[in-house]
């Protein structure tokens, strides 16, 4: 045991809010991966076609996150495991790596939209060719994931989110929001005609496979002592605290998307059907820095959302090997390049943006289900979880969750198809 090893064993959680605050991060890594570029297109597109109507599903989606995410996370804390390694351990292999080789898929097509969202932020601030751009976004991001710890990853995200979060409450003070309209789309469910893809979108682009992975592993760098219930119990309710606050974060950001986008582009009766012409449209709308703001917020959100798929998916390739997440270690690195590899190289091969998008959310609503009855398994068995297994009630609400996100997404597949 290094010096490391012990401080991190001596370390013991203490009551108050210097603790409480240290332990924010692990879910706003996670709350970027839904306010990547998949979202923003889904966003802009709900509120420019339908205003405030749609509000709803950012909320609804918001609260199946949190309990989801919740959930995936007490998995972490309580066994010292990443999902990934969790499924090799107490999954038989026939079964547990068919789950994980689909997970790796669905992290390559989650890479595949992040880094084009930071292509095409790339291409509006300089003008830099859509491919170029692409394989800049890659390279940052891999020396990034390769060089840094996670601490200082986690420090550059929780920036990126601000940075995200005040661009968008500026964009906000730019426009004329009517905000009885949207605290009613908050609350009050709607389905307008023609909605339906929109709707599907918005949740598959909210609940993603590869952040249940992400949260798993990044729950575990507080590295607390965990020999005893009073602290096992202190840090899942901190735990309760992060989640919360980060999805909450998220859900302001894709209201604020789409409050935007109705509050413009919806008066104009202008659909958005792709992220560049939105930026477009905001110049003349409301001004030219609006519009260069807009693009820079894209790109933070598409480097960090491909940090953190980075992350992801060295987890899911460590876990065939029972191993945890680690900069250093060949099979993260490993993962992390078999996740960018293959979605750079696709990249070259999509004329329409757009499309990419589309065909990316489609591939992770094929493979959301897995993950989630998978994890759903994993948190329902004492033999895993002891005394910490999910309760009659917990089950029923997830496996209902689970089969209800199952469903959506067999609409959504129709739908694209």
């Amino acid at each position: 045991m290094n010096i490391i090893d012990k401080l991190n064993f001596n370390h013991h959680p203490k009551s108050g809010a210097i603790d409480l605050l240290k332990y924010i991060g692990p879910g706003l890594l996670v709350t970027i991966g839904f306010i990547d570029p998949g979202n923003w297109a889904s966003n802009l597109a709900a509120g420019s076609k339908f205003g405030y109507d749609l509000l709803w599903m950012v909320t609804f989606s918001s609260i199946i996150l949190i309990i989801i995410q919740h959930n995936v996370a007490h998995l972490g804390i309580v066994t010292g495991l990443c999902l990934s390694e969790a499924v090799n351990k107490y999954i038989p292999h026939k079964i547990g790596y068919p789950i994980l080789g689909t997970a790796m898929l669905a992290s390559i097509s989650t890479a595949l939209a992040e880094i084009l969202g930071g292509a095409i932020a790339l291409q509006m601030l300089f003008s830099i060719p859509l491919k170029a751009g692409a394989v800049i976004i890659t390279i940052v991001c891999v020396g990034m994931l390769i060089s840094n710890t996670y601490s200082k990853i986690e420090r550059w995200i929780i920036t990126f989110v601000s940075i995200i979060g005040l661009s968008f409450l500026y964009e906000l003070m730019l426009v004329d929001v009517d905000w009885n309209m949207a605290v009613q789309g908050w609350v009050k469910p709607t389905f307008p005609a023609n909605s339906t893809l929109i709707i599907m979108s918005v949740l598959g682009a909210v609940v993603m496979p590869h952040n249940l992975f992400l949260h798993s592993e990044v729950i575990q760098s507080r590295e607390w002592n965990l020999e005893d219930d009073k602290t096992i119990k202190k840090q899942l309710k901190y735990e309760v605290f992060d989640t919360i606050f980060s999805m909450t974060i998220g859900w302001a950001i894709n209201s604020a998307m789409i409050i935007l986008a109705a509050s413009t582009f919806f008066k104009q009766h202008t659909a958005v059907t792709e992220i560049e012409q939105a930026q477009e449209m905001l110049v003349p709308l409301v001004g030219s820095n609006a519009g260069t703001i807009f693009a820079a917020a894209l790109l933070l959100a598409g480097v960090s959302s491909t940090i953190t798929c980075g992350i992801a998916g060295a987890s899911i390739f460590a876990g065939f090997f029972g191993e945890a997440y680690h900069h250093k270690d060949l099979h993260s690195k490993v993962g992390i390049l078999m996740s960018f590899i293959p979605a750079l190289i696709l990249i070259f091969f999509i004329d329409n943006p757009l499309n990419g998008l589309l065909v990316s959310q489609m591939l992770l609503s094929v493979q959301l289900p897995i993950t989630i009855f998978a994890q759903v398994y994993l948190t329902s068995n004492s033999k895993v979880m002891g005394k910490y297994a999910n309760s009659i009630g917990m089950k029923i609400l997830l496996f209902g969750l689970g089969t209800v996100i199952t469903a959506l997404n067999v609409v959504l597949i129709v739908t694209l198809l």
